[in-house]
């Protein structure tokens, strides 16, 4: 899943707000260079982030989504706001991604008719706060216990498994240490049996652990992506979507007995 960020504070420092034929370029490159889908974010999550004015939202994403219709690759926005996921969805999106999970009043409800699937993300607090002493007793057990709800409100409300993705939320409302511990046991997310998601690209996770700032974070990066997917992640969600591809192609060729192993 290539990035595509469309705000002017990104954390990653690669924020298009004020550019759309950027922004397209950028998209189209990310095919190019092997993204299997695009994640489009107009309004910034990162810690501390205030929100976005809705009209600002659909401004900065509109433009660029009718652009790249018909890119060849499925287009996922990253948003919590409904008006937002109707419009999305309504303009050819193929998947909401969304760090509140659906439980934003109308959210639900604005992805159920369609046949639209949907990222379920695990946040504990908002990104305003998100990052200010969170506390877990067994951060594994907590997140997975929400995913699994958050599952079970959506077939409630309309939406199959099979339209489902999940993600624990790596840097949101966690610290390094609930990081690491899910990434270590990454695997045992899902009693689900649903596909997992893993966005773990340049986030702030990596320069505790490596002391690099953002721009110099994709070993780091590409560490994380392996791990995760050796674990199960279906969905890797990066920045540097070509050096992603050949580090999976190095893994792949090895075959299962000896990526396992």
């Amino acid at each position: 899943m290539g990035i595509v960020n469309l705000t002017p504070d990104s954390f990653s420092g690669d924020g298009l707000a004020t550019d759309s034929a950027r922004a397209i370029a950028h998209a189209r490159h990310q095919i190019e260079t092997g993204a299997d889908l695009l994640d489009l974010g107009a309004e910034s999550s990162r810690p501390g982030a205030k929100a976005t004015v809705l009209d600002e939202e659909l401004d900065r994403l509109l433009p660029v989504l009718d652009a790249l219709a018909g890119c060849g690759v499925p287009i996922s926005v990253d948003t919590y706001k409904p008006e937002v996921m109707r419009a999305a969805i309504a303009h050819g999106a193929s998947m909401i991604n969304d760090i509140y999970a659906l439980r934003r009043p109308g959210a639900l409800e604005a992805v159920a008719g369609s046949d639209c699937a949907v990222c379920l993300m695990h946040m504990r607090g908002e990104p305003l706060s998100m990052q200010q002493s969170p506390a877990y007793g067994d951060v594994l057990a907590e997140v997975r216990a929400f995913l699994g709800e958050r599952v079970a409100a959506s077939v409630a409300g309309g939406i199959s498994r099979d339209r489902l993705v999940l993600d624990p939320g790596f840097g949101f409302g966690k610290t390094l240490e609930h990081n690491l511990e899910l990434l270590r046991r990454f695997g045992e997310l899902s009693s689900e049996g649903l596909p997992l998601l893993a966005g773990i690209s340049r986030k702030s996770m990596l320069g505790a652990i490596t002391g690099r700032p953002v721009g110099q974070r994709l070993p780091s990066s590409l560490a994380a992506a392996l791990i995760a997917v050796q674990r199960g992640a279906r969905i890797l969600r990066v920045h540097d979507v070509a050096e992603t591809r050949d580090l999976l192609a190095v893994w792949q060729a090895l075959g299962p007995a000896l990526r396992f192993a």
